[in-house]
């Protein structure tokens, strides 16, 4: 599960390298909220991925890695979800509005030859 998880990470990741790269403004943008999703699946995946445990130390149990989750890192990856769904919004809005003044939607305003 691991080594899926980490190949899954680093497909995620290098496709949104290669999506910042390009010239148009909407697949930087693309591969800016993909790089996001890798992120957060990292950060979740930092935080001990157990099926059916509970996400809180029961009393009366030493805390060991096999008897909980770590909650921390599923309220990261949940507050990051939301300010990524708030910053891509805010690109789309910057986009069009860039569009609209500058009649292209490359990144660097000249069309390509």
């Amino acid at each position: 599960m691991e080594v899926l998880l980490a190949l899954v990470i680093g497909v995620m990741a290098g496709a949104a390298v290669w999506l910042v790269l390009r010239p148009r403004t909407f697949q930087v943008i693309m591969g800016l909220t993909l790089l996001s999703y890798a992120v957060n699946l990292f950060i979740f995946s930092v935080g001990s991925i157990f099926i059916d445990k509970p996400p809180i130390v029961t009393p009366g149990l030493a805390p060991n890695l096999e008897s909980y989750t770590d909650p921390m890192a599923q309220s990261l990856v949940l507050t990051a979800i939301v300010i990524g769904f708030a910053t891509t919004a805010l690109f789309l809005v910057v986009l069009l509005a860039l569009r609209g003044l500058s009649g292209t939607d490359h990144v660097d305003g000249r069309e390509e030859s």
